[in-house]
């Protein structure tokens, strides 16, 4: 692919001055979070659905709801 651009006469993009992805994700690590929503089997074979917030910065996880019908009321 290189090839073909550098034959069409289109040269790589500069060098960006801005921070590296690693800079970046260190400085906005207090605001972001991830959520995830994995379900566990009971030892009565009950799958349970759990939505799980992780902060970032704090590195802390919060359970934010358990449910065994994800998809009810």
């Amino acid at each position: 692919m290189w090839n073909i651009l550098n034959r069409a006469g289109i040269d790589p993009a500069p060098r960006r001055s801005g921070p590296t992805w690693k800079e970046f994700l260190t400085a906005q690590a207090e605001h972001i979070v991830a959520v995830d929503f994995p379900h566990v089997d009971t030892v009565n074979l009950t799958r349970l659905y759990a939505l799980i917030m992780l902060e970032h910065g704090s590195r802390r996880a919060h359970l934010l709801g358990v449910t065994a019908n994800p998809t009810g009321p």
